[in-house]
């Protein structure tokens, strides 16, 4: 059985530690490309925030129906029966969990090789009928680490949990103050506030800037994405149906200020066109050099160093236990519906860094994550339609907490979030529609895996 023994407090750190990556350092850059002004690029990151909150405050419902490990998985399979669930946990397991820990792995190679270049991409250091790079074998080692370290039990990763996700809100925060204090009364920061609201996207249409907006929104969504993982360790949380909701509401409020003070931060010391032009769009290290100089390099990757360690902690932690639950259901690996001697699911964990380190290895996870975050938003709207379904279909179910303001904000969620994909569809259909075809192979995985286990 999971043992229950994650607080509020440690709850709040999943959901903020998977949340902040690296993701907040960079896609400012092709925000602000996108949308052209000040303004405009700040606007982004508080409808997402705002968008976020709102599903956050909306899966607590669900969060208290169901206090059971398999979180979203679970609302899905009981709202719209098993292939709905199924076709979320295969694109979660084939994509959306192990795309982002090979990314977020990646990312911390990466910016390791600003300090020690021998983890560079550029390092090659055999072939296996492709090119490994140093970066690859670092991603691969951190992966493979924090797997055997959350294998020994949930009190491991929880303490590395706690102390990463800490040290990097102090320090993103610390970063904010800083850049907003040294940026104040600068060139940029006056040139940023004189066109705060001007520029070529603005001089457009309301028609046009909207969608506009709702195009630029990918990057923000993706770095805003992951704090539904605490529903998957919902059996190990201790009063599930009071802490979920409240980790949820308290990790999102969090991770939606630190990404508004950071914006801030970058406006108030780079130009537009700084943040616009950034090299590989590095935003966050362009505005560290301008306040710490040539150091500011160094700052920065070490600060995402620990960002990104912490991140695929959480993420590692609580993937496994969404295919726990599938595995129960008989649609999933039956190794990974097992429990060790530390009460967690650690072939499921296995399993989860086997794939995430040949994604590492493909290096494709970038363009799959690129055409899946349109489904984890469909994947999303479904969810809270299943609030709807559920508030029909059994009402008699003790629900300890009600979503917030329904049907009223749910509903405001579910229009504004179809919007949004209904947009990404007409103006970047090369991302949308692969993702659509990513769910849509799990179909005939579902009726293959249903006639092998009833064989079975």
């Amino acid at each position: 059985m999971f043992v229950r023994s994650l607080g509020t407090y440690d709850a709040t750190m999943i959901v903020a530690g998977s949340m902040i990556g690296s993701g907040i350092f960079i896609v400012s850059a092709d925000i602000a490309r996108t949308v052209g002004s000040p303004g405009l690029l700040l606007l982004v990151w508080a409808v997402t925030g705002v968008l976020t909150l709102i599903a956050a405050l909306s899966y607590g419902e669900l969060a208290g129906m169901m206090p059971q490990a398999g979180g979203q998985y679970i609302y899905l399979r009981e709202a719209f029966g098993p292939m709905a669930g199924f076709l979320y946990g295969w694109t979660l397991f084939s994509v959306i969990q192990t795309g982002t820990i090979a990314a977020v792995g990646m990312a911390f190679a990466k910016f390791t090789a600003v300090l020690i270049p021998w983890f560079s991409e550029k390092h090659i250091l055999f072939n296996i009928g492709i090119d490994v790079s140093g970066a690859q074998v670092l991603a691969m080692a951190s992966i493979l680490g924090l797997t055997m370290l959350n294998a020994r039990g949930v009190r491991s990763g929880r303490i590395v949990q706690n102390l990463f996700t800490s040290t990097k809100v102090i320090a993103v925060v610390a970063l904010a103050l800083i850049g907003i204090a040294v940026g104040i009364g600068t060139d940029a920061f006056s040139l940023n506030m004189a066109s705060m609201w001007s520029g070529p996207v603005n001089a457009q249409p309301l028609s046009m800037i909207v969608p506009l907006i709702a195009v630029a929104m990918v990057g923000s969504i993706f770095s805003s994405d992951a704090w539904n993982n605490i529903t998957f360790v919902a059996g190990e949380v201790k009063e599930p149906h009071r802490t979920i909701p409240r980790a949820l509401t308290y990790g999102v409020v969090i991770v939606t200020l630190l990404y508004l003070a950071t914006n801030v931060a970058y406006l108030s010391l780079l130009p537009l066109e700084g943040i616009q032009s950034a090299a590989n769009d590095r935003v966050g290290t362009a505005a560290a050099e301008v306040i710490f100089g040539p150091a500011g390099a160094i700052v920065m990757a070490v600060l995402i160093m620990i960002s990104t360690f912490g991140c695929n902690n959480g993420l590692i932690l609580s993937g496994a236990r969404a295919y726990w639950a599938m595995s129960n259901d008989k649609l999933f690996f039956k190794g990974a519906g097992e429990l060790n001697s530390a009460h967690v699911p650690g072939k499921g964990l296995w399993i989860q860094a086997v794939w995430a380190s040949a994604l590492c290895l493909s290096g494709s996870y970038g363009q799959l994550l690129d055409y899946v975050v349109f489904a984890v938003l469909v994947f999303y709207i479904l969810t809270i339609v299943g609030i709807f379904r559920l508030r029909r279909t059994r009402p008699d179910v003790e629900r300890p907490y009600k979503a917030f303001g329904y049907p009223l904000v749910p509903g405001l969620y579910v229009v504004t979030a179809t919007f949004i994909c209904v947009m990404l569809l007409i103006y970047k259909p090369d991302y949308t529609w692969p993702g659509l075809y990513i769910v849509a192979s799990g179909v005939p995985v579902y009726f293959i895996w249903n006639f092998l286990s009833k064989r079975g």
